[in-house]
């Protein structure tokens, strides 16, 4: 059976303020003629269909587009939530979809209730997890702890608890929405950091034939049956380097894998450039970024005059402006946020509270309080986004 594995469209998303909604109508017209091509026996998406809980009505019309063409491709299409999603909201009219092979996986409590579908081989039995925010599922999966561990391994219990039941030889796929040990973050994905921890380790898919993973915007291999397919497009500079693609997976009679990346369309290459202003100007071997999207590093000792006109000028697709002065100085840093780049929410804290007293870190038990207060927000924010 032959699977296309995307996840995170994040359609409505913005680049820089740059709008992105005809690049991603290009990436939704790439997937379909992706599928007919390749003869995709189904496909798989996981998570972070949307940006927001609330999307945009232009995000919707591209949404229904997309499966409108899928389904008139007669190709069955599996898909879940993700953390940036309304799961509610998405999963709305999923029993009429599912009649026109458009399998909405929303709900956790139906995480082991899969679809199946049948090759010349036998039967392979798709499981979709969504996004498991552990404060308000961990009930629904007795859960002890209430981490991502913790519900993701019960809802995989159930997953194999179910799969045993089957006729022996039938194939097996989840979808999960999650960040697994091993994997390389980025900087526009949200945080989803739970008691201090955010990543599950691989193990927890064991005796899986194939897990499509969403969450994280880089196309990536944590084992050969655990892979991100990464976003389509790039939503942050931190992806400059990414080559943002789709997995084609052939799982064979015996959950036998092979899997080929497949490129998706560019619609502007991604710059990082550093130095100082009149070197960047000059300099010949940046010629080939003056057509891409650029962010730019200023290392000049001091703020040159009108350094946003004046890179411009040379690189017209600058959307970030950068100052690190050389040495040091009232500059370094370039903004607030640089200096918070790559720390999570409780680190955030931490330092603030270590900030206000001279000094002080805050102990264990300190750090603990923190945790429960951006966990409880998190759970609340989740909450209100679904009641919306």
């Amino acid at each position: 059976m032959r699977l296309l594995h995307t996840s995170d469209w994040h359609l409505g998303r913005a680049f820089h303020r740059v709008n992105l909604l005809d690049a991603q109508a290009a990436f939704l017209d790439h997937l379909v003629e992706t599928v007919r091509a390749h003869r995709v026996d189904a496909v798989l998406v996981a998570g972070d269909v949307y940006d927001r809980a609330v999307p945009q009505l232009a995000a919707v019309e591209l949404y229904d587009r997309a499966l409108h063409e899928l389904a008139a491709l007669g190709v069955p299409t599996v898909m879940i939530s993700g953390n940036h999603d309304s799961a509610r909201r998405l999963g709305v009219a999923a029993g009429l979809l599912d009649r026109a092979g458009i399998h909405l996986r929303t709900d956790p409590a139906g995480c082991a209730d899969p679809v199946v579908l049948s090759d010349a081989h036998g039967d392979v039995a798709f499981y979709g997890v969504p996004y498991l925010e552990p404060a308000l599922v961990k009930d629904e999966f007795a859960a002890e702890r209430g981490s991502h561990e913790a519900v993701l391994g019960a809802a995989l219990d159930r997953i194999r608890a179910d799969l045993a039941g089957r006729a022996a030889g039938t194939r097996s796929v989840v979808l999960a929405h999650a960040f697994v040990t091993g994997g390389a973050a980025s900087d526009s994905e949200r945080d989803i950091t739970v008691g201090g921890v955010a990543a599950v380790p691989a193990e927890l898919f064991a005796g899986i034939d194939y897990v499509a993973l969403g969450h994280l915007h880089g196309c990536q291999r944590i084992t050969e049956r655990v892979r991100y397919s990464g976003s389509p497009l790039a939503y942050s500079f931190s992806e400059a380097d990414h080559r943002k693609s789709t997995w084609l997976v052939d799982l064979g009679p015996g959950g036998e894998l092979t899997a080929e990346r497949l490129e998706t369309p560019v619609p502007r290459p991604l710059a990082r450039i550093r130095g100082r202003l009149d070197d960047l100007l000059a300099d010949p071997a940046l010629a080939p970024h003056e057509d891409a999207w650029v962010e730019a590093t200023l290392t000049d000792p001091t703020r040159p005059a009108e350094p946003m006109a004046r890179i411009a000028a040379r690189f017209p697709g600058t959307l970030s402006l950068v100052f690190d002065p050389e040495g040091g100085g009232p500059d370094s840093g370039a903004s607030y946020a640089q200096r918070l780049k790559g720390r999570t929410d409780q680190q955030i804290a931490e330092d603030f509270v270590a900030h206000v007293r001279g000094g002080t870190a805050p102990d264990e038990a300190e750090r603990t309080v923190l945790a429960g207060a951006f966990d409880e927000v998190r759970a609340d924010e989740a909450l209100r986004e679904g009641a919306r």
